[in-house]
């Protein structure tokens, strides 16, 4: 075998259409672009939002809103997920609760929420405690710092 005998495999090669070549090749005239109009000029490219020509969507509706950019976004956990994971004593930081799993990553910190009930006195530091998860920590005989 050489290389001058390899072919293609049969039907995977299409003819290419030549258009513009006369009325009896069937692509004649216009080509297959119909009669005029955008799409039928030399780009005839039409982007997907082009409303017509009438004002587009995004000039019509009004502007709205801003993005806090000093937002503090932290990643909450609860009093009772505390409970479930520790034991009476231990010491809760942000680096423990990745340990165990109860959160997935530290954003801008880790926020103390009082959902459910503790009965384990724990020494929790967090970067910001809600006032009744404080108030619940505390009343078992634990401590909650602040970062």
């Amino acid at each position: 075998m050489r290389l001058s005998d390899i072919r293609p495999t049969p039907g995977s090669m299409r003819k290419r259409i030549r258009v513009g070549r006369g009325i009896g090749s069937g692509k004649g005239k216009t080509s297959g672009k119909g009669h005029k109009g955008q799409k039928a000029r030399g780009t005839g490219k039409v982007h997907p939002w082009f409303e017509g020509g009438q004002t587009p969507i995004h000039r019509r509706l009004p502007k709205f809103g801003f993005k806090n950019f000093t937002k503090k976004v932290y990643t909450v956990v609860n009093v009772e997920d505390l409970e479930r994971k520790f034991n009476s004593g231990d010491e809760v930081t942000p680096e423990k609760l990745l340990e165990v799993g109860l959160i997935k990553k530290i954003n801008d910190g880790v926020k103390i929420l009082g959902n459910g009930e503790i009965t384990k006195p724990l020494t929790v530091v967090a970067h910001a405690f809600s006032s009744s998860a404080r108030r619940k920590i505390e009343a078992v005989g634990g401590k909650a710092e602040v970062i």
